[in-house]
């Protein structure tokens, strides 16, 4: 419990003084986001946020977590790095996207291969239990680079993508510590305490953007926790009060606003005869933006509904996989029916005017 704790101050305190530092040298060298016609903000920002993220994550849990418990950690670090690395050279030089994505296939397999973040089961999903090699493999990774990618894309607002993963940490967290893997659990509490740093500086009015250096990190992260989240309660005893049955559609839940808002957003796109990565200002943070929200009001909306969707799943958890991800998915695509519709009409009424 101690190291735990531990772990999010550390994380906290070398995030929280280390942005005032990243903040300078971008304006000292001129790193900006400068605005543009996709752009949610009207003035050029510092967005190396992700840099202070990045080391209070990294030495918060290199310091706390015990080696000899968790083995693959060097792997997932290493996995870390390269994100790192990826993210940083974009915020810093932007990359092209092949190079990006191929950077992220790269993370992915080693996480798949070396760390064992391997989705080995869709637990009676279509009556499906256990996955062979040939298919679990190509699919862990395609729900890494889905993951890492959707916490890319809802970084628009400020604080929206900070949030959210302080969110998805902290779930994650307590489940990990009441079923008593620490290693896994002092990971998310790192997460938690470098964002919520972070989060101080990038509430509106923001001072920095995490960039892509922080949503690639912080997406990655997320994904790793999320294929654990469903191993690790493969393994547990039925009896366990911490057992989560539907435990793949919960997931769901739990990553709901990244996750269903980049596969609506790629869906549209493609049915729109477009490329899937072409660049639109449709998400749903941009959506409420157009309703007349601010940022800030913009980015407590998605929070709150982010937790009502896990309390839900959480609740609704013993009806089945199946029925529950029609439930999660249902009302997330009813209720951004309504967001889309609603700024559809907001938009005729500007016009007739």
């Amino acid at each position: 419990m101690y190291d735990i704790i531990l772990s999010f101050i550390t994380a906290f305190t070398l995030t929280y003084f280390a942005i005032p530092s990243v903040i300078n040298v971008a304006r000292v060298k001129r790193l900006f986001d400068d605005p543009n016609e996709r752009s949610s903000h009207t003035v050029s920002i510092p967005s190396l946020g992700g840099i202070a993220i990045f080391a209070g994550l990294i030495f918060s849990v290199i310091f706390w977590t015990p080696f000899n418990v968790f083995g693959n950690l060097q792997y997932i670090l290493c996995s870390l790095v390269i994100m790192f690395l990826i993210g940083a050279k974009d915020d810093i030089l932007p990359m092209r996207p092949s190079a990006k994505f191929a950077g992220q296939i790269f993370a992915a397999l080693i996480m798949v291969y070396k760390a064992d973040v391997v989705i080995t089961s869709f637990y009676g999903l279509f009556g499906i239990y256990e996955l062979a090699d040939w298919f679990s493999v190509p699919f862990s990774v395609v729900v890494i680079v889905l993951v890492i990618n959707a916490f890319n894309l809802i970084d628009g607002i400020n604080g929206l993508a900070g949030t959210i993963g302080s969110i998805i940490a902290a779930t994650f967290g307590i489940w990990f510590f009441s079923v008593d893997r620490i290693e896994i659990a002092l990971v998310c509490f790192a997460l938690l305490g470098a964002i919520v740093a972070f989060l101080k500086y990038n509430y509106t009015p923001a001072e920095i953007f995490m960039g892509d250096t922080g949503s690639l990190l912080v997406g990655l992260v997320s994904s790793m926790l999320a294929i654990k989240f469903m191993e690790v309660n493969g393994n547990l005893s039925v009896d366990s009060p911490y057992f989560i049955n539907s435990v793949p559609a919960v997931t769901i839940g739990i990553l709901i606003i990244p996750l269903y808002d980049t596969i609506r957003v790629f869906s549209t796109r493609i049915l729109r005869g477009r490329s899937p990565f072409y660049p639109d200002k449709t998400h749903i943070h941009h959506l409420l933006l157009d309703l007349g929200y601010s940022h800030s009001q913009g980015t407590a909306i998605l929070a709150v509904t982010n937790i009502c969707f896990i309390l839900l799943a959480l609740l609704l958890q013993d009806i089945g996989i199946l029925y529950l991800m029609i439930v999660v998915l249902g009302l997330a695509t009813i209720l951004s029916g309504f967001l889309f519709f609603a700024v559809k009409k907001k938009k005729a009424g500007l016009k007739k005017k």
